[in-house]
């Protein structure tokens, strides 16, 4: 039987997925799909704000996918004490070549709401 692992608990991610902006260059017209999970809150130095790093490899298409390595935008409040994370900004390059995207994370804790 395989040993329980030492893992911490994990707290306030947030999804993201999406795709990227076609690539109409060199005979090579295609695009890159991403889906990934966020790292945990990184705050400010004064605290009054957050964001995260997020990394993701895109899907393989045409021969080739594209890396990922940046952090999102603050908190943007979406209503009842949840946000969201906004992210616009181009791949690594690969095969002469980046992409360009933009995405919005997903609430973190979606269905975490107290009912009343």
């Amino acid at each position: 039987m395989p040993e329980k692992m030492n893992c911490r608990e994990q707290k306030h991610v947030h999804e993201l997925s999406g795709s990227t902006k076609i690539f109409h260059e060199c005979h090579s017209c295609h695009n890159h799909r991403f889906c990934t999970v966020s790292d945990e809150a990184k705050y400010t130095p004064d605290k009054s704000d957050h964001f995260h790093e997020v990394k993701f490899r895109t899907d393989f298409d045409d021969e080739h996918f594209h890396e990922f390595c940046e952090k999102t935008s603050g908190a943007i409040p979406v209503g009842n004490g949840k946000h969201v994370h906004f992210i616009k900004d181009f791949t690594e390059e690969q095969d002469h070549h980046r992409h360009e995207f933009q995405a919005a994370t997903q609430i973190d804790s979606p269905i975490d709401f107290k009912c009343r």
